[in-house]
């Protein structure tokens, strides 16, 4: 069964600044938001009939909302390449702009990270994830084996990028198709150059959001083929073992392409999983989610007050104050809790959080101020107004490690960054106060190269 539709209606949505393409089709009363690959573009996929059987299919179940990141296909280019944050912040533009206020996550291969950061950020708006053929590292790591390393990736885009080449690749079962090897390269080209393509992958090898999968807490389907070549069965089976509760499908067939091979079976898993009963959630629970908490102090607080007295110390404060909360809202963040010298704030995107310090490290000296900043990403859970959960005491003792006026963040919150500019110095590992473990520190150079 399908239906006949015609190409819907490309919409803008308006993030940052920038414009982001979407379309929205389908009949069924659940939205499902397509967080696509590493490339797209909403109009060209209608042209191969493959897909837009695909899409038709999902319109018989689902409210469709497809888009294409800042960057590609029909959304607007920009400087430099997405971060995972930014990229957050297009879905929840398009979701706005089309009127959904929940949706099932529909993440495929590059997607995965970011729709698994969205998920554990903001499981409010989602009710339900599924990652298709997607990765929690996008190149290798020393201890993540699954995918191939940078140097091999970038000399694949280099030999085939918009070329034929791509095909016996990404759609094995379509390798000896003249014509779809034709228009796969071409849409390749449609949607970005060779040179962005590279550094689209330079800094997706800073990736990684294996720290932040046990924070997913919405039902989650892994799906994967057991021959894809480009997103092997290792990279499904770590998701499905470090996601809680999530459920494992892999499937017969070699195509990385959605709808090559057997697409019907994903679609119909897609469907039964979006479908089946979930468990309800109270109302009156504690609400847990991903966040960038910030730690902020000032140094050598006492001897200061002490030498400028009560009077003017109380002046002084009175600006640390109001600067400090400018830069917050300016970043988006959210102010939990003050001691008089200090701040305790949380943030939606690491990124912002660290601009945030930057920028509050930075303002302060001119108030003769010395300041320090500790962040950590993880999941917090909040009562009312309080903000609590281990990721508060980590970003606490990060911040007693920095230094004077140094801003000092987790390997987690480092990881999430990719794109961003910001720049990192190793500090090593240390023992964190009442936390188990070693845990990985460095210092943000957010000026040295933003």
């Amino acid at each position: 069964m399908s239906i006949e539709l015609p190409i819907p209606e490309t919409r803008y949505a308006e993030s940052d600044g920038l414009s982001i393409a979407y379309q929205v089709f389908g009949r069924g009363s659940q939205d499902l938001v397509l967080i696509p690959g590493i490339v797209s573009h909403l109009e060209a996929q209608w042209q191969e009939e493959a897909n837009a059987r695909m899409l038709r299919r999902l319109a018989l179940s689902f409210r469709v909302i497809c888009f294409d990141k800042r960057g590609q296909g029909l959304s607007d280019r920009f400087e430099g390449v997405p971060t995972l944050e930014e990229r957050m912040d297009d879905v929840r533009a398009v979701m706005q702009a089309a009127a959904s206020t929940k949706a099932v996550l529909f993440a495929y291969s590059e997607g995965g990270a970011m729709g698994a950061l969205y998920t554990a950020t903001y499981p409010a708006l989602v009710e339900r994830l599924v990652m298709v053929a997607s990765m929690a590292r996008f190149c290798r790591a020393p201890d993540y084996p699954h995918m191939p390393p940078l140097e091999r990736v970038l000399l694949g885009v280099a030999a085939g990028w918009g070329t034929v080449a791509s095909a016996p690749l990404f759609a094995p079962s379509r390798s000896g198709d003249g014509a779809f090897c034709e228009r796969l390269a071409r849409f390749e080209r449609q949607t970005a150059s060779p040179s962005a393509m590279r550094r689209l992958i330079i800094a997706n090898d800073q990736i990684d959001v294996r720290a932040i999968l046990p924070q997913i807490r919405r039902p989650t389907l892994i799906i994967q083929r057991r021959g894809d070549r480009v997103v092997r069965c290792g990279n499904g089976r770590y998701l499905a073992d470090h996601v809680p509760d999530a459920v494992y499908l892999e499937l017969p067939g070699e195509d990385h392409l959605l709808f090559e091979g057997d697409m019907e079976a994903i679609v119909d898993a897609v469907v039964g999983f979006a479908l089946a009963e979930g468990a309800r959630e109270s109302t009156h629970a504690p609400q847990r989610f991903l966040s960038t908490v910030l730690f902020t102090d000032i140094v050598g607080s006492t001897e200061l007050a002490g030498e400028l007295g009560d009077r003017a110390w109380r002046d002084l404060l009175q600006r640390f104050h109001a600067l400090c909360r400018v830069q917050i809202d300016a970043f988006r963040g959210r102010e939990i809790d003050t001691a008089g010298d200090g701040y305790f704030a949380i943030f939606d995107g690491p990124a912002r959080a660290m601009r945030c310090a930057d920028a509050m490290v930075r303002g302060l000296q001119a108030l003769g101020i010395t300041l320090r900043a500790g962040l950590h990403t993880g999941e917090v859970e909040t009562l009312g107004d309080k903000v609590s959960g281990m990721a508060v005491h980590i970003g606490a003792r990060v911040m007693s490690k920095a230094g004077h006026g140094e801003v000092w963040v987790s390997s987690t919150a480092r990881d999430l960054v990719a794109g961003s500019g910001i720049g990192f110095e190793d500090c090593g590992t240390h023992a964190l106060k009442g936390v188990p473990g070693e845990w990985s520190l460095h210092r943000a150079r957010v000026q040295a190269e933003g």
